[in-house]
């Protein structure tokens, strides 16, 4: 029986995802039982719903809520809190959120205090999409359970590890010095594919590992002897990979061009976080899914982009490893579409990189030809384990 859960927090712009693990008697991290996961979606929208399942895959709730029910991040956090305490018989022992950005300080999960959500605030300007969502979440639960315990993860704290070199750009030292780097990001999807890896392949986990995260937000990160070594995105979620609205990759200039002809920072800012990306080069969505179903040139055009781009950016990360062993697909766009692996991998056949059909159309483990000499996998992220792993080890 469990008496003890630690509930996960995953809070994005418009949609806020939860995970609930049974604390085992043991209390060991590695021995947590997931309970349930859900998600408020629609937030700020006109037809928000609430879905909850059973790690059994039983339906616990799908329903429709009024706008005012989720009108922001913290309304749905209210929304949840409470739905667990009509059906728990204790609140959980600490709540994990996921915190996208936390700065040079922070280079492992910490106890949230006050000084700390101070620190975390600051950092908003590097992360208006995700930072201020998170914090939201964080002070609705300090403000209706103030005893209760919350861990901060985060996903720049993986890339910690980078060399100086890969950390700076070419600008003054003193824009360095107040925190102007690369941070990178996915941290957390990162450490669970590189522990996973451990047990797939110890031989490929202890090599030149590059893991491709592509989902929403998309990007790569280079492992060497099991930590990260470079990563396609730097010092905001914008830089590296093409994504759902963001544009990846983007000379500067551009922005200095869209100011010049008198756009504001927040019109600027509205163009390159919920604009441009595979919405902005088809035209039709943000979806990869709903862009591999149109025959337009436009929508034929994006795909073809994200997978240029995708390969281009992998092969950039082979400086950092010193060649490649292994190549990992991971997220949403990673795990399930299997022709966007094979137009990436088409670009890195001179690498050694060759997909064998039928696996790769079964979204097998490993989908690699049998005479690739680069070994690939597709590997599913657990992030909320993460997050669920640190929190109760932190509490120890």
């Amino acid at each position: 029986m469990i008496d003890e859960t630690i509930l996960v927090v995953n809070a994005g712009s418009s949609s806020f995802k939860f995970r609930l693990y049974g604390v085992p008697d043991t209390r060991d991290p590695a021995a947590l039982e997931p309970l349930l996961d859900g998600q408020v979606s629609g937030i700020g929208g006109r037809q928000p719903r609430f879905k909850v399942k059973a790690a059994t895959g039983q339906k616990l709730a799908d329903e429709p809520l009024a706008p005012e029910a989720a009108r922001d991040i913290g309304a749905a956090q209210e929304l949840l809190s409470n739905w667990l305490a009509d059906r728990l018989d204790s609140p959980p022992i600490a709540i994990g959120h996921r915190v996208v950005h936390g700065g040079p300080e922070f280079t492992e999960p910490v106890r949230v205090n006050e000084e700390v959500l101070q620190q975390l605030h600051a950092l908003v300007p590097l992360a208006p999409l995700h930072q201020p969502s998170a914090l939201e979440a964080i002070e609705v639960i300090r403000q209706i359970a103030p005893a209760m315990r919350q861990v901060a993860c985060f996903d720049t704290a993986f890339h910690r590890t980078h060399s100086e070199v890969a950390d700076r750009y070419a600008i003054p030292e003193a824009m360095f010095n107040q925190g102007v780097r690369r941070y990178g990001f996915h941290g957390l999807s990162y450490e669970y594919i590189q522990r996973r890896m451990r047990e797939l392949s110890p031989e490929h986990a202890a090599g030149r590992l590059v893991v491709a995260h592509l989902g929403s937000g998309a990007s790569a990160c280079a492992m060497k002897q099991g930590i990260s070594v470079d990563s396609t995105m730097g010092f905001t979620a914008l830089d590296g990979l093409p994504m759902s609205t963001r544009p990846g990759r983007l000379d500067a200039g551009v922005v200095l061009w869209m100011m010049e002809r008198g756009m504001s920072p927040e019109e600027v800012q509205r163009v390159l976080y919920k604009e441009s990306g595979m919405l902005g080069l088809s035209g039709i969505s943000a979806d990869m899914r709903e862009i591999a179903a149109s025959d337009t040139a436009a929508a034929r055009r994006a795909r073809e982009y994200f997978a240029w781009r995708t390969a281009e950016g992998i092969a950039g990360l082979c400086v950092a490893t010193g060649g490649l062993d292994a190549l990992v697909f991971t997220a949403g766009v990673g795990e399930n579409d299997a022709q966007a692996r094979a137009q990436v991998c088409e670009r890195l056949d001179w690498l050694g990189v060759r997909l064998d059909a039928e696996r790769n159309q079964a979204h097998a483990t490993v989908i690699s030809a049998d005479d690739s000499r680069v070994v690939v996998y597709v590997v599913p992220t657990n992030e909320e384990l993460v997050i669920a792993e640190h929190t109760l080890s932190l509490l120890q």
